[in-house]
């Protein structure tokens, strides 16, 4: 493949409902969209990006490093297949969510030259992935409960809610009274410390499939610590960013699951290999999710297929999170809690060029010896 020209694109997309966690509020996100052409072929990627709460990277950060460094060593070269970027990425520290972008975009694109869906491309073997959804911190705990019944009865096979100091243990004991048997996992989003390990302990009596990132965002050592302490399993997630990451993590006991976010470890690449380390020593992983679009959804469902990915995860219907989605058809998800991974070439989903457009609020393109960019409406590539 000789990759001829990329596009970035920044959207701004109004979530159905706002999402609340420990970190922030979000009603609206904005988001980089990657669109590379080569041999006739197009391919998307998403930069998973927003606010600098979860990480350390933003919309313009990602777009700076795509633009100034990414993009100008992948333009006019020809790759054997997309995994030669990520080595050729690999002198660039951090910024996993920008290359994520670009990578993925490019296996989107060989899986279509290839004639093959985007799953299997990357070594998946399922034909359906479980899918469970994620719930924000709510103004009540009656709406809480209202929202839970309403993400059952959808069909999702597991509820993940989220919790910090004061939206915890008693948060819990209303859940488990209303819903006493569903699976359930709590996530911290790094909330708490060992400071706070008595009321920690007080998680094990809930039942809980997990608790996700209890401590700090960078930690390990107190981590290995805390679940000496408790026996729910802890899920590590901000920590993890490479393969490296979760070895070290689980030699020395830190957590007893990962969460793989496809941005956040660095691409298809990347994530085949923290898959592939867990696999190894019979740790369970799932995917875990960045309020995509359509678009980075579709890479979390293609990845979602590979073998050691046996729990569910955060892959809810398009509408759960927008009020329209921008690929057709949207994402959906089956009444026994699965979403069927597509088998069409490519990613399987295709971008509503008009929405997109609709929805745009900056564009910069690039060819093989030239560069241009320009405001929203314009189309820096012909559709």
């Amino acid at each position: 493949m000789k990759v001829e020209r990329v596009e970035l694109r920044e959207i701004c997309l109004p979530l159905a409902h706002s999402h609340t966690t420990s970190l922030s509020r979000t009603e609206t996100k904005r988001i980089v969209l990657v669109r590379v052409g080569a041999d006739g072929l197009t391919g998307w990627g998403e930069a998973t990006c927003w606010e600098p709460f979860y990480s350390h990277e933003t919309p313009e950060t990602a777009w700076h490093i795509l633009r100034d460094y990414l993009i100008p060593v992948s333009v006019g070269r020809e790759w054997a297949s997309a995994s030669e970027l990520a080595p050729r990425f690999r002198p660039i520290r951090g910024h996993n969510m920008a290359k994520a972008a670009l990578e993925n975009a490019l296996w989107d694109l060989e899986a279509q030259q290839r004639g093959m869906p985007l799953a299997e491309l990357v070594g998946g073997t399922r034909e359906e992935v479980l899918c469970g959804v994620s719930v924000g911190i709510q103004d009540s705990i009656e709406e809480l409960l209202d929202e839970i019944q309403l993400r059952l009865e959808a069909g999702y096979q597991r509820i993940k809610i989220k919790i910090m100091p004061g939206w915890d243990v008693e948060v819990l004991e209303s859940v488990r009274e209303k819903f006493p048997e569903i699976p359930l996992l709590v996530d911290a989003n790094g909330a708490y410390s060992l400071a706070d390990l008595p009321r920690l302990k007080l998680l094990d009596r809930f039942r809980l499939m997990m608790i996700e990132q209890p401590l700090g965002w960078d930690d390990l050592i107190d981590h290995a610590r805390l679940q000496r302490e408790i026996a729910t399993p802890i899920c590590l997630d901000e920590p993890i960013l490479s393969a490296d990451d979760a070895r070290k993590a689980l030699e020395i006991g830190a957590c007893k699951i990962v969460n793989i976010k496809l941005g956040r470890v660095g691409g298809f690449t990347s994530a085949r290999q923290v898959h592939d380390v867990c696999r190894a020593k019979g740790v369970p992983v799932w995917c875990g999710g960045m309020l995509e679009s359509g678009i980075g959804r579709a890479h979390n469902i293609a990845m979602s297929a590979l073998p050691g990915f046996s729990l569910p995860g955060d892959l809810a219907a398009s509408r759960r999170y927008w009020k329209q989605d921008i690929i057709d058809p949207e994402v959906t998800v089956t009444a026994r809690g699965t979403t069927l991974v597509p088998q069409s070439p490519g990613s399987g989903y295709t971008p509503n060029l008009e929405r997109i457009k609709t929805a745009t609020v900056r564009v910069e393109s690039f060819r093989w010896g030239s560069r241009r960019g320009s405001m929203p409406g314009a189309a820096a590539m012909s559709a």
